[in-house]
């Protein structure tokens, strides 16, 4: 069995091999580890290979015997995950050097999830430092490549993540989404991206950028690896009390066949203005076209708050990131600058050594935000406006069952076009923000491509209505049939460089 033999496997078909015994998971998680040795040299989408770890862990469910009815969900299943997550015994750096001798002595909760449903761990992915950007440029260990076009980005802060998938590295992975990081690369790299419900999935033993915002998601090749791997990591935890009180996720909350075509489109006009690629117009255009063809009922929508959701985010969010990352001091854990002169150069040498340029930004942004004499002219102005989003959403749901929208203004943009006007970055996120503001699901779809660059569709649902997204996500899938990222320019080392 080669790469070519699985490149349209989904969780089933593996399920299915295993069950009749035509692979193992030592020769699938074998055939993935050539893969990475293969291409990473050159598209660098992990930060650590666990290929011993791995392969044991292979073995050690083969080992295991499965009666039909027992066999684990994710069994044998290769899965990468983003470098913020924490797995025991392996490096979690989040991309910063300020923890580059950092290794995890316990599990995230998506981690015990993951392993009790059979699935095996290949590495951790890169990602932009501390999940702060939008192009995994900002990574302290070198930037990740486009699988499509090794001189664009993959998009981030999941970059890693989004490209591992997309190569055909790994068939699943997990990211995390702050203001897209997620969807975003996912729409880069032509794949499929989730953002779950804020509270829907632990963030236990994820590390925090900005708390009221993190989210785990998924990054998967179709649709229904989604929400097989969303089925296993939702659910409530204790051990988060942001985590809601909702039972995991099941098939049995997607709607039948026959109700699917009954729902209501939402369209926002404010998600069509100027600064959007014509060419992501035109394919979004495209496909409410079909959908129209379909019978769905389209409907226009407002959401007048959206344009200053972006500014309110850049308050909250480096706000949160503040206080969260006070904790790098050179005194707990993590690096420690070398031989300081006082408490406060260790102090100030540790943290500008060890943290990158956007880290620092945003820091000295979010201590200015919540500063004596500016907390209310700032923060509490951003989270006002924030509620202001989460309403215009509600009403808007209140008018259709989801909502279309395109998931990046631009298509995958070139190494250094924007890294050097902060501003231009921030906007690639201006679709996937206000969704995460509001803290609704969302759902990025690879919908066509533009001069063999992937488009993102992104698919708004309201809160806990994942079952409706994935329902129509599903349907778009299959009346697109739009294939996944086509491994066949990517094939080899040499065609990646």
């Amino acid at each position: 069995m080669n790469i070519d033999t699985v490149k349209n496997f989904t969780v089933e078909d593996y399920q299915n091999a295993y069950k009749n015994e035509e692979i193992s998971p030592t020769e699938i998680t074998q055939l993935f580890l050539d893969r990475i040795h293969l291409l990473d040299p050159s598209l660098r989408a992990f930060l650590t290979i666990d290929e011993t770890g791995a392969l044991q862990r292979a073995r050690e469910l083969e080992e295991k015997k499965f009666g039909e009815a027992e066999f684990p969900p994710l069994y044998g299943i290769p899965i990468a995950i983003k470098d913020n997550i924490c797995i025991q015994g392996l490096p979690t750096t989040c991309g910063s050097r300020i923890l580059s001798n950092y290794h995890s002595p316990f599990d995230a909760t998506v981690i015990e999830k993951i392993k009790k449903a059979g699935g095996i761990f290949l590495g951790k992915t890169n990602m932009d430092e501390f999940a702060m950007g939008s192009s995994t440029e900002n990574s302290g260990f070198g930037p990740t490549r486009n699988p499509f076009d090794p001189n664009r980005v993959p998009g981030g802060s999941s970059g890693g993540s989004a490209a591992s998938v997309a190569a055909l590295e790994a068939p699943l992975a997990l990211g995390s989404d702050t203001g897209g990081s997620v969807r975003q690369p996912a729409a880069f790299c032509g794949i499929v991206g989730l953002r779950p419900t804020y509270g829907r999935v632990s963030r236990y033993g994820l590390i925090s950028f900005a708390s009221s915002l993190d989210q785990i998601g998924t990054l998967t090749r179709s649709v229904q690896d989604s929400r097989a791997l969303f089925s296993v990591i939702s659910g409530q935890d204790d051990r988060d009390s942001t985590c809601a009180p909702y039972p995991p996720f099941s098939s049995s909350d997607c709607l039948p066949e026959d109700e699917i075509k009954k729902m209501k489109v939402g369209v926002a006009k404010e998600y069509f203005s100027t600064g959007i690629d014509p060419s992501i117009t035109q394919r979004i255009q495209e496909v409410l076209n079909i959908l129209a063809k379909e019978g769905f009922e389209v409907v226009e929508v407002s959401l007048p708050h959206t344009d200053y959701a972006l500014e309110a985010y850049y308050i909250v969010a480096p706000a949160e990131a503040s206080s969260n990352l006070a904790r790098y001091d050179g005194i707990a854990y993590g690096y420690r600058c070398h031989h300081p002169l006082n408490l406060q150069d260790l102090y100030t040498r540790t943290r500008t050594t060890g943290f990158g340029k956007e880290v620092l930004r945003r820091i000295i942004l979010g201590t200015y935000c919540l500063s004596s004499g500016y907390y209310d002219e700032f923060y509490l102005k951003g989270m006002q406006v924030r509620t202001l989003v989460k309403k215009d959403f509600e009403e808007s749901f209140e008018k259709c069952d989801i909502l279309l929208t395109p998931t990046t203004p631009s298509m995958p943009f070139k190494f250094g076009e924007k890294s050097h006007d902060p501003y231009q970055m921030y906007l690639t996120d201006v679709f996937t923000i206000p969704s995460a503001m509001a803290g609704i699901p969302a759902l990025s779809l690879n919908c066509g491509y533009h001069q063999h660059l992937p488009i993102g569709l992104q698919i708004l649902g309201a809160p806990f209505q994942e079952g409706k997204i994935f329902s129509f996500a599903s349907f778009l899938e299959k009346i697109l049939s739009i294939p996944p990222p086509d491994i066949g320019s990517i094939h080899s080392k040499k065609e990646v460089l």
